[in-house]
């Protein structure tokens, strides 16, 4: 597999975290989805969450967009709690961007008329909406499909077209649900650089959330794993793929990442 990373940010030294859950915990009627669940997320680092199925990989998404509420815990966004703002007020107010894994764009619509929809709600002036819109249109290389109709691009081509659409609100936190899901090698690689790209240029603290566990590892700082509806296991790639507790939680005993 080639090298995504160059580096990898193993620990943030007096740094106020962009999102931080506290204790939470949340069930559905006598089903415990989450049990007392803590972690942070730093400007500038790629966080990704590994799980078998009912983990509660989705749910701690739907948790931090403001979804769902914890039953216990608390949602942090700097230095403000958030555990009870509405979702509607948490994207603007703290800055989340959102990848959900189908769709997140209008079918009908071109890619452009895509960004300009969603840059009329989100940015006021007009020519700020031109010059974002264009800027993202080429940062994404979505110029030669700019006319095209969403609904007609490629499976690679839509993601590109989700992540520019979620940047439109100069998110700080940006979430990736299931985000190499279907694609093709080449496909991956390249949304794997446009994430490692995002952190290194615009210091935006990224979570992934995917079954594709070599395909995550290979451009996350650190991990987690989730099993039973504990964090069973923290750390950087190669710290967990090592990690006895990992390995019979998910991994099993011969999985590697080269």
């Amino acid at each position: 597999m080639a090298i995504i990373k160059k580096f990898r940010i193993k620990s943030f030294k007096n740094s106020n975290p962009l999102l931080e859950l506290r204790n939470i915990s949340i069930s559905f009627g006598q089903r415990k989805i989450l049990d007392n669940i803590s972690f942070k997320i730093n400007p500038g680092e790629i966080l990704g969450l590994l799980g078998p199925n009912g983990a509660g990989k989705s749910t701690i998404f739907n948790l931090i967009t403001g979804i769902l509420k914890p039953d216990f815990g608390t949602i942090s966004f700097g230095k403000r709690e958030a555990t009870n703002y509405p979702i509607y007020l948490r994207t603007r107010e703290f800055k989340i961007g959102y990848v959900p894994q189908y769709g997140g764009y209008f079918s009908d619509l071109t890619a452009y008329e895509n960004l300009k929809a969603i840059a009329q709600v989100l940015i006021r002036d007009s020519r700020e909406q031109n010059s974002k819109i264009e800027y993202l249109i080429s940062k994404f290389e979505l110029d030669y499909v700019r006319d095209i109709k969403a609904s007609f691009l490629s499976g690679g081509q839509k993601k590109k077209l989700v992540i520019a659409l979620a940047l439109l609100g100069d998110p700080k936190i940006l979430l990736l649900d299931e985000c190499f899901a279907a694609l093709d090698v080449l496909t991956i690689q390249m949304l794997q650089k446009i994430i490692v790209n995002l952190q290194t240029e615009d210091r935006i603290g990224i979570c992934i959330c995917d079954h594709q566990a070599r395909d995550l590892l290979s451009c996350v700082d650190v991990a987690i794993i989730l099993s039973n509806c504990k964090i069973v296991a923290q750390g950087t790639p190669k710290e967990l793929i090592n990690n006895p507790i990992a390995q019979n939680a998910y991994f099993g005993e011969t999985f590697k990442i080269n």
